[in-house]
């Protein structure tokens, strides 16, 4: 089943990320220019027994599309159980999540845990394809470590078992994070002639100029961002105007401050004041990213236990830059 897809040279998506990848977060990202986002991952387990969390991860706004959930586990029984549910919540696609390296999903065969056996990972991908009746894409690593099998040699089987996009990340599942990502193989994926669905290459895009470089360098259909997203949407648009010609704007003070407080704000009012002030804790550092002498601020913005006291510190950043500009 084909995955329709934006019309541009290169896609530009929102890499998924736990506890980081919601739906006010997505909101953001698409306003800034991202071209495909994906779901937080969610557990089929949990699915299966209506937790309200995961249930929640899967709504979404009729402008995010198009728009994938992304599910994980290592039961096949679990995993085609749960695609009811996801298929009631009307994605445009379903991602299999055979990629996430950290230990409480690895460490159990889930994410890049099932690449230690491959084959397992074959059947349930044909297994998940068959009873969906919406497109599926995978993403993964390279390979488990070093010494097993890499993506080179399986991609071709993933597509046979017909998935309608890959995405890969540049690293192994016990490089965790650590080390460079490698985008040699993602570009031999890509390369292969008996390659023809759309192949997204993913890890360490830092910058605009980053995505666009390894774009011309491994010929990739798509570029998702991770890390570098985080507290920073405007890194959507900026790709979107180098990928067209045109040069990336400055960023100010006041539209950091109004946007963090507008995402603090729709956070607040998708899972509540005390979940929203603590996961947002990740995104301030880069929203006031390169602000001299701005520890004092940050400090105070993640101590600060109630959405009333977080808005004065921001109204104090904003204050504060304005007389030092």
């Amino acid at each position: 089943m084909k995955l329709s897809l934006p019309d541009e040279e290169c896609i530009v998506g929102l890499s998924p990320m736990d506890d980081i990848t919601d739906l006010p977060f997505r909101q953001l990202c698409k306003e800034f220019g991202a071209d495909l986002l994906i779901t937080e991952f969610i557990a089929s387990e949990a699915l299966n027994r209506d937790a309200e969390k995961s249930l929640r991860k899967m709504r979404f706004t009729p402008e995010q599309r198009p728009l994938g959930i992304q599910i994980f586990g290592a039961d096949e029984e679990e995993l085609l159980r749960c695609l009811e549910v996801v298929e009631q919540a009307e994605p445009d696609f379903i991602d299999i999540n055979w990629g996430c390296p950290v230990r409480k999903v690895a460490g159990r065969g889930a994410g890049s845990g099932i690449l230690q056996d491959v084959p397992k990972m074959l059947r349930i991908t044909a297994s998940i394809v068959k009873k969906a009746h919406l497109p599926v894409s995978v993403k993964t690593r390279l390979a488990y470590n070093a010494d097993s099998m890499m993506v080179t040699d399986f991609a071709e089987a993933l597509q046979d078992c017909g998935i309608a996009a890959l995405s890969i990340h540049g690293r192994t599942k016990n490089q965790m994070y650590s080390g460079s990502a490698d985008w040699r193989p993602i570009a031999e994926v890509k390369s292969n002639p008996r390659i023809h669905i759309p192949i997204f290459g993913n890890g360490d895009i830092t910058t605009a100029a980053q995505a666009v470089e390894s774009k011309r360098c491994y010929g990739v259909d798509g570029i998702l961002i991770g890390r570098a997203a985080i507290g920073n949407p405007w890194i959507f648009e900026q790709c979107q105007r180098l990928f067209h010609g045109e040069q990336e704007r400055e960023v100010t003070v006041a539209e950091r401050v109004e946007v963090c407080r507008r995402h603090l704000q729709m956070a607040i009012e998708f899972k509540g004041e005390r979940t929203a002030i603590f996961e947002m804790r990740k995104h301030y550092g880069n929203y006031f990213r390169g602000l001299y002498n701005f520890k004092p601020f940050r400090l105070a913005l993640v101590a600060t236990p109630t959405a009333e006291a977080t808005f004065e510190v921001l109204n104090r950043i904003q204050e504060h830059y304005q007389e030092v500009q």
